[in-house]
């Protein structure tokens, strides 16, 4: 395997995702981040830094997130449960974390990325 880059990886968690029978209370997205940030504060990803942010524009895949890094591949995804999927997302991106082009074998990925893949965006080139 690739030796991996030593620059932070960002997660993106959409907290405006409505999710089906959200009432009143915080929004899936909102709860997804919740559960990623408990998740973390249980077992913390060494330079990982998690961002809210209020719309990733994926509306009819709620939850949506993005994870990038410098010089990697960039991925969304979606259809996230936000009350059980913080788990399966920080093993993908331990799994993320540890490539240096951000590309995983796809065998390798959790079956949740495997199928809530909305997009691979290339690196951006050097100037």
């Amino acid at each position: 395997m690739p030796e991996a880059a030593s620059e932070p990886v960002v997660l993106y968690v959409c907290t405006t995702c409505r999710a089906e029978g959200d009432g009143d209370g915080p929004r899936a997205g909102a709860r997804l981040l919740a559960a990623v940030e408990n998740a973390l504060a249980a077992e913390p990803v060494p330079g990982l830094r998690v961002e809210p942010v209020e719309c990733l524009s994926v509306c009819k895949r709620p939850c949506t997130v993005a994870v990038t890094a410098p010089d990697r591949w960039t991925y969304v995804y979606g259809d996230l449960d936000p009350e059980t999927s913080a788990p399966t997302l920080l093993a993908g991106i331990r799994l993320y974390a540890g490539t240096s082009d951000g590309i995983v074998p796809w065998r390798a990925r959790p079956e949740a990325f495997r199928k809530g893949v909305i997009a691979r965006i290339p690196p951006r080139a050097s100037a």
